[in-house]
């Protein structure tokens, strides 16, 4: 399957997507796309014949519990509405808690590695069995970037992406940027990651920018792409033509000129890199039921030691619960301040009234709530009980801002949404309070 160079779609660049020369196929996040309607950016994309690619970031396949099957349902519903020759998710979990662990349900926000172990891979394998038995199009998973590592890991990275496309069939979306991160944070060698993979399994690449901190890598998506980045991507191309390559970005957009220049720089790797008369290799397709090594049940056992697992890990990073043994307690409160970080970012982008309400005073706030409040929803959810923090503990002082947030709090914690009369009573409303008015 040929896709060529393509660009993450967003919102924020639409336009900007539209406009790009060379442009063969876009990838838009699953979880913001409506069931039954698509937006119209994306309509006028697929009338020219640009492919779009769904990218889901909420499955946690990874996860110690089997994929839930309203979300695998969800996803299904988006492959079928794009036409897509395939869907994306990412080898991570993103939860943890819950029945198989007597425990409540803790939401990351974020993807988090799972150990390379036979018992996490056991798992893992069962779980990407049940998601490609549900989906119409054949399933890509992409290997994620990691400021910690787990203890007692028994596989390289690479072996363990070759041992799940073994027993699985199911093709790699390798992400270069995130192996540049791996390299830095972890010591991992991209070569030799790379040198590991089945490359014919690759359905395509990834591409994105970061910045470095501290001796960390953060895997921004939201500045330019790095010539070590590039470097990476190259070492790929020198072991395979990738059907496709795309370039992510998530934030920060720049000016179209500038996504036209990564786009160009990608390009000129992929071509100075080729080796002379390289064959592609055959491209491995989603292997068919008679195709994959046996599935073997998961061990008695397995789900509830890594559902433990994750769950201590997951609540040391968003609950300050004591770090579980072994980790780098270090690279855990970096990873812990990451997470509340993008979480104050998300809750600003759904919930922007927030911010505009609460004025400098927001991040603050919103960061020391999430210090000792785990997200056990989604985003939205995260926004109103953050609202609801701050009125139940007195705040913000200035009662002008105080009835500003009650007011935007009720409107959107109710049962049902308002009727047009009672929004438009509001809407006077906040308007009187904005301008002082008791």
């Amino acid at each position: 399957m040929e896709l060529g160079i393509g660009i993450g779609w967003r919102p924020e660049i639409a336009d900007e997507v539209e406009a790009l020369a060379g442009i063969d196929w876009v990838e838009a996040v699953a979880e913001n796309l409506c069931d039954g309607h698509l937006p119209d950016s994306l309509v006028r994309l697929r009338e020219r014949g640009v492919r779009v690619v769904p990218h889901g970031v909420a499955l946690g396949l990874g996860g110690a519990e089997r994929p839930d099957p309203a979300r695998l349902a969800s996803l299904a519903a988006r492959a079928e509405l794009l036409g897509t020759p395939l869907v994306t998710e990412h080898i991570a979990f993103v939860r943890a808690g819950g029945p198989l662990t007597a425990s409540p349900r803790l939401e990351a926000g974020h993807l988090l590695p799972v150990p390379r172990t036979w018992d996490a891979l056991d798992v893992l394998c069962e779980n990407v069995r049940i998601a490609q038995d549900s989906l119409p199009v054949p399933l890509a998973l992409e290997n994620i970037a990691a400021l910690i590592t787990w203890p007692g890991e028994e596989l390289t990275e690479g072996q363990f992406l070759a041992e799940l496309v073994e027993r699985t069939g199911v093709r790699l979306l390798i992400d270069v940027a995130n192996l540049h991160t791996n390299h830095v944070n972890l010591g991992q060698d991209p070569a030799k990651a790379l040198d590991e993979l089945p490359v014919e399994a690759i359905a395509y690449v990834h591409v994105a920018g970061g910045i470095e901190r501290n001796g960390v890598w953060h895997d921004t998506h939201a500045h330019p792409v790095t010539a070590p980045v590039l470097q990476v991507l190259a070492e790929l191309r020198s072991r395979v033509d990738p059907p496709g390559v795309l370039l992510e970005r998530d934030d920060a957009f720049p000016p179209a000129a500038e996504l036209a220049g990564e786009l160009d720089a990608i390009r000129a790797t992929l071509r100075q890199a080729a080796p002379p008369a390289a064959p592609r290799p055959t491209p491995r397709g989603e292997a068919h039921d008679a195709d994959r090594v046996p599935a073997a049940p998961v061990p008695a056992g397995t789900r509830d030691r890594t559902a433990v697992a994750q769950a201590a890990l997951l609540s040391a990073l968003v609950a300050g619960t004591p770090a579980p043994e072994g980790f780098d307690h270090r690279r855990l409160r970096v990873q812990s301040r990451a997470l509340a970080a993008k979480r104050a970012d998300v809750v600003a982008k759904v919930a922007p009234e927030l911010p505009e309400i609460l004025g400098d005073g927001y991040r603050a706030a919103f960061l020391g709530y999430a210090g000792g409040r785990p997200m056990s929803g989604g985003y939205r959810r995260d926004a109103l009980d953050f609202a609801e923090h701050v009125l139940i503990a007195g705040g913000p002082a200035d009662p002008v801002t105080r009835r500003r947030l009650t007011y935007w709090w009720q409107d959107r914690s109710g049962a049902r949404p308002p009727r047009r009369a009672t929004r438009l009573v509001r809407a006077a409303r906040a308007a009187l309070v904005r301008k002082g008015t008791p």
